[in-house]
């Protein structure tokens, strides 16, 4: 990619109508990992008007054979969640206390099943825990944020979080829970300038005017959230561009658990493998791998050793360890990605259960997921934004490099006091 260029990514709402699908899903999944941390959960949903449809594979190893809808309310928990998005004007064709919810589940497959679980089985080579499916994940960093994030879609997400925040004070009644954002950012010698670009459309209620939304968001949203130094005479803002957003949600658009992987991940800047997250238990690698390519992606910019840094790894499903990984710093390392790449394999683990150890995954933590990216946020339960192999990695590194290169890293270290490549404020 050329050092001088615009980058866009978009962000959406609670209300949207995938998300709306992603938090029932994440709920549900919750829900189970509460009742018994060993479930095993693949819960999709679909919402169009005033229907919800649940369908999955779902197994509570402690009820037995016993249906989990006996024990889980999957119709309260789906009402649940669009109370809580704020489904509940009485206008809403898609509201919480209206829809008619169907749930089609099933337990999960057996040939899944002995994959997964750490036993021996017929045909398979080894007793440990296995992927629960074949899959690439990547994980992603970069020193452009405090959060090291991505700078677009961070500002996108922000923008978002301050609708949804302005929305449930009760503050501002003409709000709605669709909507969507979208920043696009100008990069000068690879670096965040500029914001060239805003767009921001938010699900209103009929009586107010276009002229006063356009106002309210660019005054109190965009203006708020958005760094002064960042916006220009010349940055566009593009608020509800039809002009009209009362109908929104799933009256006016099918939603379904997944479509939105790259909003839920770094907005297009790094790469996907084509998992989708929510409704996902941590045995489902799409989801906990993920995680934990983040989390060895943000350790090694955290301890300085690149400013940029994607890792991928890939699995076969029923095998424990990882069939590939690779680091790539893009140019951005104090030293080779060969070596980075040795010093992570040496400081984390990639088989299944010992990222789920590891992150702490077996807990009823993954509605906090859900919005705003499944990445960047300051959650002590979030445990995959923990910095805390930052020393490890650079022990690792050093062990493997020359005198020189590990004078080159040390140097780079003392950077991290705060003297090293300027942030975007939070």
């Amino acid at each position: 990619m050329s050092k001088n260029f615009i980058f866009s990514s978009e962000s959406v709402g609670e209300g949207h109508p995938d998300k709306v699908c992603d938090t029932i899903s994440d709920y549900i999944l919750d829900a189970c990992l509460a009742r018994d941390p060993k479930s095993r959960v693949a819960c999709e949903t679909y919402a169009k008007s005033n229907v919800v449809v649940i369908g999955g594979e779902i197994t509570i190893p402690s009820i037995g054979t016993r249906n989990p809808s006996e024990v889980i309310d999957f119709v309260g928990l789906a009402r649940q969640a669009i109370r809580d998005i704020g489904y509940t004007h009485p206008d809403d064709v898609f509201h919480a206390d209206k829809v008619f919810v169907n749930c089609y589940i099933t337990g999960q497959s057996e040939d899944i099943k002995r994959g997964v679980d750490a036993r021996a089985a017929e045909g398979k080579k080894t007793a440990e825990q296995g992927a629960g499916d074949q899959g690439l994940m990547f994980g992603y960093a970069c020193d452009e944020t405090p959060e090291l994030m991505p700078a677009p879609i961070m500002f996108a997400h922000r923008l978002g979080r301050e609708l949804t925040r302005l929305r449930k004070s009760g503050t501002v009644k003409w709000l709605r829970p669709d909507a969507k954002s979208q920043v696009s950012v100008q990069y000068i010698d690879g670096k965040p300038t500029r914001i060239t670009n805003v767009v921001v459309s938010t699900q209103h209620s009929p009586d107010v005017k276009h002229s006063k939304i356009e106002d309210f968001i660019i005054r109190h949203v965009i203006k708020k959230v958005l760094p002064a130094d960042m916006l220009t005479k010349e940055t566009e803002f593009l608020i509800n561009p039809t002009g009209r957003f009362v109908i929104g949600g799933p009256q006016g658009d099918t939603g379904l658990t997944g479509r939105k992987i790259i909003v839920d991940t770094y907005g297009g800047m790094g790469r996907h493998g084509g998992g989708a997250f929510s409704g996902k238990d941590p045995s489902k690698v799409d989801r906990s791998a993920a995680y934990m390519g983040r989390y060895v992606a943000k350790n090694i910019v955290a301890a300085k050793l690149a400013s940029r840094c994607e890792i991928q790894f890939a699995y076969a499903i029923g095998h424990p360890h990882p069939v590939s990984v690779c680091v790539d710093t893009f140019g951005t390392g104090v030293v080779s990605d060969e070596v980075i790449t040795r010093a992570v394999r040496e400081v984390f683990s990639f088989k299944p259960a010992d990222i789920i150890k590891q992150l702490d995954l077996l807990r009823p933590i993954f509605a906090k997921t859900t919005n705003y990216g499944h990445f960047g946020k300051d959650d002590p339960d979030i445990t995959w934004e923990k910095t805390d192999k930052v020393e490890a990695l650079r022990r690792a590194v050093n062990r493997s490099t020359s005198p020189v290169a590990a004078s080159t890293l040390k140097r780079a270290a003392s950077l991290a006091n705060g003297r090293g490549r300027t942030q975007i404020a939070a």
